[in-house]
């Protein structure tokens, strides 16, 4: 059986601050002269803060009577450094992150890792971050022949992972993400918020940070944030021949982003990028819009959802009576196999809705009449806003078509893209023919 890899890396994010001092002199007023005095301040000095990760490792692997691994007391990753304690010292290298390696993987094999960390200088808000990075077949043996019918690997789909909070003493606290890897790896590529008091269920705003530390060891021993963060995962005994060959690749990051001026709801995980004209997805499935247009007709104010071929996939199309230069709410999301659209009140839903197999999401807005303008803002998945940009907005002047694509954002079961959209034109003329408009590709 092919080797699977873990790989774990992180990155380091400084933050700084600047200041201004401002000097000020008065006079008196007096027949013959002025009364002054002066007081110097020399010599000055501001420092912008910092805050640096580290993610101290403890793991383990079963694999009976095969082999028994675990990493090096005192393992650690700071940015592109991998580290430990030898003997009371730190020891380090420069690399790519820190990669484990598990070999002739079997039915009862298992394995768990615990990752603490030290915020050096600053409390912050914690992400959890990952991707599974291949998923291979590796050939067919004729047993696995016989039970595995399917094209592709299968071992991300057999292997069962818990994420949970821990303590550092490796008591387990409440989980986090359960399920196959595939499941695990497909959460985790959108990010996870993670809370600094362990509760699974805390809102992703001003969610309890992480608390700082003054230095990543004290007397030779971490010294780390009271949660922690254990990763399991096993392979059950009931998986038979379907497995053989196959390997895996994943990775996990863990992001510090600092909790003073910040809600927590940016998400390192997730990038967004700016661009004009429409959105470029070949594998798009459908696209959810809303468009004002007065043609004459109830129907040119639509709220609808639609096929790549602008075909709708509803039943009839829904009015909004679009306020002119206010922003309006809209959310877009999956609940029970169901595709929901709402803007500012207004619904319209598809039962059931062909499921996304994109890993991006676009969002575009759309002016073509004069002295209109569109603008999309707050634009956020699941609660929080992506890296880059989280708004876009389009001029009727220059006939404009922008988007903003959000990149590994899978969009699924129970996810949720909420945003405003404002809609403006010349009060008494109103856009014509689907002159203002903005669409959300899946």
């Amino acid at each position: 059986m092919n080797d699977d890899t873990i790989g774990l890396s992180r990155r380091k994010m400084l933050v700084g601050l600047g200041a201004v001092g401002v000097a000020s002199a008065g006079a008196g007023l007096g027949t013959t002269a002025y009364f002054n005095d002066t007081e110097t301040f020399e010599d000055n000095t501001l420092t912008a803060g910092s805050l640096d990760l580290f993610v101290h490792v403890d793991y383990s692997e079963d694999q009976g009577s095969y082999a028994q691994y675990s990493t090096p007391p005192g393992s650690f990753i700071n940015g592109n450094v991998v580290g430990q304690l030898v003997d009371g010292e730190i020891v380090t290298q420069e690399g790519e992150g820190l990669s484990i390696r598990v070999s002739d993987l079997k039915p009862g094999d298992s394995g768990e890792g615990e990752f603490c960390f030290s915020i050096v200088d600053n409390p912050a808000y914690m992400w959890m971050c990952g991707e599974l990075t291949a998923n291979d077949e590796n050939g067919m043996t004729e047993p696995e022949t016989d039970d595995d019918e399917t094209s592709g690997g299968d071992l991300a789909d057999a292997m069962e992972v818990t994420v949970s909070y821990c303590t550092p003493d490796g008591e387990k606290g409440e989980e986090i993400l359960s399920g196959s890897l595939a499941d695990v790896m497909d959460a985790l590529i959108e990010g996870v918020p993670l809370s600094g008091d362990g509760d699974a269920s805390a809102a992703v705003a001003d969610r309890p940070a992480f608390e700082g530390v003054t230095e990543p060891f004290v007397d030779g021993v971490p010294n780390v944030a009271e949660q922690c963060v254990c990763f399991e995962w096993v392979v059950p005994t009931s998986v038979e021949n379907e497995i053989q060959t196959d390997s895996v690749r994943f990775d996990f990051e863990f992001y510090a982003v600092q909790s003073r001026h910040n809600d927590g709801t940016h998400n390192p995980c997730v990038e967004s990028v700016e661009g004009e004209g429409f959105p470029e997805l070949e594998d798009s499935v459908w696209h959810a819009r809303g468009i004002y247009g007065d043609g004459g007709g109830a129907a040119n104010r639509e709220l609808d959802i639609r096929l790549p071929d602008d075909t709708p996939v509803h039943s009839g199309n829904e009015n909004v009576a679009w306020p002119n230069g206010q922003p309006v709410p809209f959310e877009l999301t999956i609940d029970g196999g169901d595709a929901k659209w709402t803007v500012d009140g207004s619904e319209v839903t598809v039962s059931p809705a062909p499921m996304p197999t994109s890993d991006t999401v676009v969002v575009m807005a759309k002016a073509s009449s004069a002295d209109s303008t569109i603008e999309v803002n707050d634009i956020a998945f699941n609660g929080s806003s992506p890296t880059g940009a989280n708004s876009v907005s389009a001029d009727g002047n220059v006939g404009e078509q922008q988007k903003v694509s959000l990149s590994t954002v899978a969009f699924g079961e129970g996810d949720v893209i909420t945003g405003t959209v404002t809609m403006s034109w010349p009060a008494g003329s109103p856009p014509n023919r689907e002159g203002l408009g903005f669409r959300i590709d899946v």
